[in-house]
């Protein structure tokens, strides 16, 4: 007589649906936690209140975030990966690679600023609101500050492997620039307190990403012409 144990198969244990429910969840949290910090801000914000917009419990929160500095971290490094399935970064890169003409190339990194900066520059400029009196909110701040310049120094180089920098500017000086204009501060100046539209705000960025770095090129006589300030 055939036994039970010959009858029954075993059921196979489905990892890819535990794991689409996990990345639900942590998008869920992310985004109740990002609208939550902008609208209340860093300090009255509180995990119980996350929780309840996601609809996550706190003891999740915590053992996948860390609490909130770890939790706003995570909305940060979300909001720099930019829309789509492949990251601002990746194309970023693609695009420095395949482009010749570094003018294009630096018009370029400003068009993807009005893709990114909306994302990412609201959140930093929260983190120096609480770095003001939170130790480990500054210290947050000056990672992504650090992250950013280290970011722009690769592109500078890579610029200068394509064509000369403008006259006596290294390639150190070519990426504080780069990463002056890629910062929250700016951003927040010209679109949160004068209200530019983002694609006023990338053109600005690239036309003058290029009138610092390469000086502009009278396209008639081939030369370039001085410096605006």
């Amino acid at each position: 007589m055939e036994s039970i144990l010959d009858t029954v198969k075993p059921r196979r244990y489905d990892a890819s649906r535990r794991r689409e429910q996990a990345r639900l969840n942590r998008e869920a949290i992310v985004a109740a936690a990002r609208q939550r910090f902008l609208d209340a801000g860093f300090t009255a914000t509180t995990i119980a209140t996350i929780a309840a917009d996601s609809g996550a419990t706190a003891d999740t929160i915590y053992k996948s975030f860390g609490g909130k500095a770890g939790l706003l971290r995570a909305i940060c490094e979300d909001a720099l990966r930019g829309e789509g399935p492949i990251q601002a970064e990746r194309r970023s890169d693609a695009m420095q690679a395949s482009e010749a003409d570094p003018r294009r190339m630096l018009r370029g990194l400003g068009t993807l600023t009005t893709e990114v900066a909306p994302r990412i520059a609201p959140l930093l400029l929260l983190l120096s609101t609480a770095a003001e009196a939170d130790p480990a909110m500054a210290q947050l701040r000056a990672d992504f500050d650090a992250a950013r310049l280290a970011r722009m120094t690769h592109v500078a180089q890579i610029l200068a492997s394509k064509t000369q920098l403008r006259p006596g500017l290294s390639v150190e000086e070519a990426a504080e620039i780069m990463w002056a204009y890629s910062s929250p501060e700016l951003y927040g100046l010209l679109v949160l307190t004068r209200g530019w539209r983002a694609e006023r705000y990338g053109e600005f960025v690239g036309e003058s990403l290029v009138d610092a770095l390469l000086g502009e090129r009278d396209t008639d006589a081939g030369t370039e012409r001085p410096h605006r300030i």
